[in-house]
Parts: C-alpha cells; sequence; structure tokens
C-alpha cells in the first residue's frame, strides 16, 4: 500500500558516471518522476467490486493506434461510460498563462544559472526584447489553438505526448519509463511447493487483483478521482486509463505510435521469463472480465517457469533487448522481425502487445532496497532481457517474492497508476487466497494446455541464413548494457515529515519535492 509523504526523486547528470538518488519506502518507488499521493475517491473502490458491475462492452473496433492526439480516442469515453468518465464533459480547461506572469517567473529561474554578471544581464535584455517584439503573436496564436482547433480538449496535450514522449528517440529504458516498489507481502507462506516459488505466488495475487481493477476500468465502475478539501472536489481527468491496460508502444521510424486493444477480445496476460515471452488466460471468457481462480494462475504461471527452463533459451534471440535499444533502431530491428517472421511473427506480436499486463518473473533474489529497485527500474545487466520495454505496465516479481512494477509513460501520466498500485496491493496473498476458495478450479483448460510461447513458432525464421534479427540483438544488448553500466543508482528512506506536513508549510508536495530535486542536483554537481 502506499504510505503517505513517500515521494521518489530522481537526479541525473550527463556525466560518464550518472547518478540516481531515490528516497525509498517499503511500499512504491519511482525513479524517473516525482508524483503527488493519490487523489481521494469515494471511500472504498473494493466496495464497488461487491456490486453488479456490468460485463465488458466491445468496443467499436477490435484495435485502435493511437498517434498522441487523446481527441481521437476519446469517443470510447461515451462508448464505455459509467462513474469513470462521468465527469469529462465538465473538466476545467488548462490555461494559458499570460506573457507577464509567464516572464516573471521565468527571469528568477533563469538568472541563478547566469555565469557572469554580464550573462545576467545580457538574459534581462533578451526578455524585454521578447515581450515587445515576439510574444504577443505568439501568445494570439496560443488563444486561437485553445479557442479554436483544441476547443473541446486541452491546448497542450498532443504536444505533450508526441513532443514530449512519442518523437523522442532516446530508449525508453532510464529516460523516460518509471518504476515502483511495492511493500513486500507478509502473508506468503515459508514454504512453497516444489512447483512453485515466492516470485510466482506473488505473481498470482497481483495478477488477481489486476484483473479486479482491470474490470472497473474496462466497465467504467471505477469512481472518477478529484482533488480538494472542500466539496464539491475538482473532478481529474481519465482519459489516461484507456491507455493502461491491453495497449503498447510500437516503435516507428520518426514518431511511434501506440495501440489499444478492445478488453472484451483478450483474456491473456503476457509472462515473460528468462527472456521468453508466454501467454496465458487470467480473467474468465465469458466477458465479465472476472479473475479466474488463484490456484489456476499459479499453476500457469509455473508453468511458463517449467517451460523456460526445459527450453533453456533455446536458439530464439533474446528479443526483449531490441526494446531497450534506440527508437529508430528498434523501429528498424521490428521490421525485420516481420519480414523474416511473416505472418506468425505479426501474430505474435499481436498476443503480445494486446495482452492486459506483462509480467516479468526474475530469478534474482534481491535482499537491499536497492538491489530491489535497480532490478525493477531497468532488469540490470542480469534480467534486463527479462522486459518488453514497450508494455504498458509491466509488473516484475522476483524469486523471492519482492515485486514492483514498471510503466511505460507516453500516454499515461502517473496518478491513474499510482491508484493502480494501490489497488492491487491492498490485498494480500491471503486475502485473495480466502476470496478465490469460494470459486471452484473445474472446468479450466489445464497449464499445459493453456500457456503459450508466443514467439516459438518463429524460432526457425527468426534464426534462418537470411536473418538478421540474431545482429539487431547484440547490437542492442551491448547498447543497453552499455546504457545500464553508465548510471548508478543509490536508495535514500526519508521518514522526517511527509506530504501532510509539507501542506501545513504552505506548499504544493510536488511543486516541494521538485525543489528538493534541484537543490540535490546543485548540491552534487
Amino acid at each position: 500500500m502506499l504510505r503517505q509523504g513517500i515521494y521518489r526523486l530522481a537526479i541525473n547528470n550527463t556525466r560518464h558516471k550518472n547518478k540516481t538518488v531515490l528516497p525509498a519506502s517499503s511500499s512504491i518507488l519511482s525513479s524517473s518522476s516525482t508524483s503527488a499521493q493519490p487523489p481521494t475517491s469515494p471511500p472504498s473502490i473494493l466496495r464497488t467490486m461487491s456490486t453488479n458491475i456490468p460485463p465488458l462492452k466491445p468496443w467499436p473496433k477490435p484495435m485502435l493506434e493511437s498517434r498522441g492526439d487523446y481527441r481521437a480516442e476519446s469517443h470510447l469515453e461515451t462508448h464505455i461510460g459509467g462513474p469513470l468518465y462521468s465527469q469529462q464533459s465538465s473538466l476545467p480547461k488548462l490555461p494559458i498563462p499570460s506573457i507577464s506572469d509567464t516572464l516573471s517567473r521565468f527571469l528568477p529561474t533563469a538568472l541563478p544559472l547566469a555565469k557572469s554578471v554580464e550573462e545576467a544581464e545580457t538574459l534581462k535584455e533578451a526578455v524585454k526584447r521578447f515581450e515587445a517584439e515576439g510574444a504577443g503573436e505568439l501568445q494570439k496564436r496560443l488563444a486561437e489553438r485553445k479557442e479554436g482547433e483544441m476547443k473541446e480538449s486541452s491546448w497542450l496535450q498532443f504536444w505533450w505526448n508526441t513532443l514530449g514522449y512519442l518523437q523522442v528517440r532516446d530508449p525508453v529504458v532510464v529516460n523516460v519509463s518509471y518504476f515502483f516498489h511495492f511493500s513486500d507481502d507478509g502473508t506468503l507462506p515459508e514454504h512453497t511447493s516444489s512447483s512453485s516459488t515466492h516470485g510466482t505466488l506473488r505473481a498470482a495475487t497481483l495478477l488477481y487483483n489486476t484483473a479486479h481493477f482491470r474490470r472497473l476500468v474496462a466497465t467504467g465502475a471505477l469512481p472518477h478521482e478529484a482533488i480538494g478539501r472542500k466539496e464539491p472536489k475538482t473532478p481529474l481527468c481519465s482519459v489516461a486509463y484507456k491507455y493502461m491496460f491491453n495497449a503498447c508502444r510500437i516503435p516507428r521510424k520518426n514518431e511511434d505510435t501506440y495501440r489499444i486493444y478492445d478488453p472484451s477480445l483478450h483474456s491473456h496476460v503476457i509472462v515473460a521469463v528468462g527472456g521468453r515471452f508466454y501467454s496465458l488466460d487470467f480473467v474468465e471468457k465469458d466477458g465479465s472480465g472476472e479473475p479466474l481462480p488463484l490456484e489456476v494462475i499459479e499453476a500457469r504461471l509455473a508453468k511458463c517457469v517449467e517451460l523456460s527452463k526445459k527450453s533453456g533459451g533455446g536458439d530464439l534471440p533474446l528479443l526483449g533487448y531490441l526494446t531497450s535499444d534506440n527508437r529508430d533502431t528498434w523501429a528498424e530491428a521490428r521490421e525485420e522481425l516481420i519480414r523474416v517472421g511473416g505472418v506468425k511473427m505479426e501474430e505474435a506480436l499481436k498476443v503480445l502487445e494486446s495482452g492486459a499486463v506483462l509480467i516479468c518473473l526474475d530469478e534474482e533474489e534481491p535482499v537491499s532496497k536497492k538491489q530491489a529497485s535497480e532490478i525493477f527500474w531497468t532488469g540490470g545487466l542480469k534480467s534486463g532481457h527479462n522486459r518488453w520495454f514497450d508494455k504498458s505496465i509491466q509488473l516484475v516479481c522476483t524469486k523471492n517474492g519482492k515485486a514492483g512494477m514498471n510503466g511505460e509513460h507516453s500516454m499515461m501520466d502517473g496518478m491513474p497508476v499510482v491508484g493502480y498500485c494501490d489497488f492491487i496491493t491492498k490485498r494480500s496473498y491471503n486475502d485473495v487466497l480466502v476470496e478465490s476458495s469460494a470459486k471452484s478450479c473445474g472446468g479450466y483448460e489445464s497449464a499445459d494446455d493453456n500457456v503459450k510461447d508466443i514467439f516459438a513458432e518463429c524460432a526457425g525464421e527468426l534464426t534462418s541464413t537470411g536473418s538478421n534479427v540474431a545482429s539487431h540483438v547484440e547490437k542492442s544488448k551491448s547498447n543497453f548494457d552499455n546504457l545500464i553500466s553508465s548510471h548508478e543508482l543509490q536508495v535514500q528512506s526519508f521518514q522526517g515529515y511527509g506530504s501532510n506536513a509539507i501542506k501545513k508549510m504552505g506548499y504544493s508536495p510536488d511543486a516541494y519535492v521538485q525543489m528538493a530535486m534541484q537543490l540535490a542536483t546543485y548540491r552534487l554537481w
């Protein structure tokens, strides 16, 4: 569960050895962004699960490929309906700050960076010229955009999604993706069966809880979020929830896209073990979105581990490395995958992209927060191949039951994900075991029949004489190793005070931590 007053702090430097410093928590950590505590929702989302939730409504199209403009997929909000999207039409619009306000805030921020009196004076003169000569026309264009083309949306969102994410060519790992570190689950049994590990039990628990949350999102039954101390509170936008499940970023030359799949058509998740990727069903196929019994999910996860050990890696290249590379490089590699793998590869990629989430079962057994954080952030040099960094949500479970989450950031900001992680960690293994015990485990496909190795049928083509896939993987692995090795991560647990104390000081907790990041950067470098 989330704890009040724990924030994430990331400080990156462009020197030879980059250092990232994180205040740690046994609850949730994030490596590449700070975020405030989750906004308030009605008293208990869990209570919503006991009410009559409608079945998942099929979408007008089985898949939508977003190019960064939320308006293109907004019809789904009306189609899905429910409390989650009930406030979308009444959201406050993003304002455009006045020129004078912008410049009055800019100068005090920029002047301390000036290295001389002369440079400071030059900056002041440049600001005066800008206000007198060019700012008015630019401000007019912004206002016209806000009241014209983007009247029904945010004037900033398309630029934010494309210029800030989809067009960025740097690897998403380290530079964009963020992670959370979950509290340990103290209810996991001390000893496990020969076919299970603490990692598979933890993973099954998280998937079971994920199924419940996904059901609330996909039906619109999840209460919308709101902020503020007084009623009526200010509703928050729910647009990001459409990109949370059954979603995947797609590498393209110059600018990526983002695919979202109809959750009513896909009952599976993706499981990564030893660099191999498997699919398994984790919810009912009757359209309800209800989770399968915990025992069934556990058995299927154990089967993934068994198949991975039998394959020993096999002849299949470690394709996960490709997703960690420069976006244009990965786009070229994806084209090569489809060229040599043909229709079978296209179908395999579709299965991976359309999975509700991806769960990574790592063989490592971290003890310290630092060790665990390195695994959840990038996978490190030992587990980096066991990721598909384009998936919207990757849940990571280590062999000894440590758990976290790695998120792809491009179409989905932090607050909905914080709510999701809070939800799936609130109920322990024992809680889920008790609830699930009321369900019969009979009538379900065996793990042998249900678990599929996604890329197994493409192995021959990928390793054929005319294939360049192995070369692409080798280069991406080298680039990944260099990227990871050039960064250092340290974890600092701060328990002195939290968000409530910061608010009493009269500051926004998020802004306060942003300032702490700048101060820490100044003191370090």
